[in-house]
């Protein structure tokens, strides 16, 4: 078995993210792995594939830190939270490294066509780039998540 002492959890606040919550919340707390989730800052504006300019909302620095720091309250597992700003897919890269992450849990939207080709995939750019392995959830379980599920996971997967 890989041990596993840090998951990072980047989030977004979406319904896929949380999907992905639940399931790194079950590996930290089968591993006694430290958690660190955190939210990216992203800048008010990106690029499409052509250059031209898209807008984006900004988010309000103290809103996103007032958000943050209710992910994973009373969930048995030791939890950092943290607050980059830039691109997502950098900043999330650059916590894994600096953090020494063994995995990194996130959801994905699952987007495609023109959404992905002017915004991008974040999560495709991590898993591609990652310097640990990348756990992707697109949508909720049907079931909540038991430590014994996490172990049945773990033993197909080495099979």
């Amino acid at each position: 078995m890989l041990p596993i002492r840090t998951i990072l959890f980047p989030t977004d606040f979406s319904a896929s993210a949380e999907s992905a919550f639940e399931l790194a919340c079950a590996l930290a707390r089968d591993y006694k792995a430290t958690l660190i989730v955190a939210h990216v800052l992203a800048p008010g504006h990106a690029f499409a594939a052509n250059g031209m300019g898209v807008a984006v909302p900004v988010e309000e620095p103290h809103e996103a830190r007032a958000r943050l720091v209710k992910v994973g309250i009373g969930r048995g597992v030791c939890v950092e939270h943290r607050l980059p700003e830039g691109d997502p897919a950098e900043q999330i890269l650059k916590l894994a490294t600096d953090a020494s992450a063994d995995v990194i849990v996130m959801g994905t939207h699952g987007t495609s066509g023109l959404v992905r080709l002017l915004v991008g995939s974040v999560a495709e750019s991590v898993m591609r780039k990652a310097p640990c392995p990348v756990l992707t959830v697109r949508g909720p379980f049907r079931h909540a998540l038991a430590p014994s599920a996490i172990r049945e996971v773990q033993e197909i997967a080495s099979v």
